[in-house]
């Protein structure tokens, strides 16, 4: 039986980062990121249709899974434009190309679609209506993979961490070392 072919945008983030562990087995897994490093096996720049469409061409995965987003959620406010491409545009460009292949996408979104007013978690049917740029550009990545159609997944994560990257554990492990005393926020809710 032969494996199938999984392109992982993203490999050094963090949920692309536990993918990559994670996904192995099922099959021949070709990472893309933004830089060279020894985690990407090749460049994509997903501010560019054409580098979009060129990896998938070369690839040709059966399965593409999209973990790289745009997740600077302050500074995309100076950056929207940029901002909207990564997190907005290139999710529909991504679902164009698996649909053309008749490959698989799983794409990673996000909470910050929402605004946050439920006092119970989120449902998939809850209605939308995000409150930041970040949020915006990634609800629009949503709607465009949503206008394509084809064979997709959409997964909205929240408070993601894992062993490394810049997360909220890590940073509480990190000042604990560092300090006596710990004054951290208890108003914020994950969904």
């Amino acid at each position: 039986m032969s494996s199938q072919r999984i392109l992982l945008i993203g490999p050094t983030g963090q949920v692309g980062w536990e993918l990559q562990r994670c996904v192995q087995p099922l099959g021949e897994v070709f990472t893309v990121g933004r830089a060279p490093t020894g985690v990407a096996q090749a460049f994509i720049d997903l501010s560019d249709p054409d580098s979009i469409r060129r990896v998938l061409r070369e690839v040709k995965p059966a399965i593409i899974i999209n973990a790289a987003a745009y997740t600077a959620v302050d500074k995309a406010e100076q950056e929207s434009e940029l901002a909207h491409t990564i997190n907005g545009t290139a999710p529909g460009i991504l679902a164009e190309e698996s649909l053309r292949l008749k490959s698989l996408l799983i794409h990673y979104s996000t909470d910050y679609v929402f605004d946050g007013s439920h006092s119970q978690p989120y449902t998939e049917s809850d209605t939308v209506n995000p409150l930041c740029v970040y949020g915006t550009s990634k609800l629009a990545g949503e709607q465009a993979i949503s206008a394509v159609g084809g064979q997709y997944f959409i997964f909205r994560t929240a408070w993601v961490y894992g062993l490394r990257g810049k997360n909220f554990l890590l940073t509480m492990q990190r000042l604990a070392k560092e300090r006596d005393e710990l004054k951290i926020v208890a108003d914020q809710i994950g969904a």
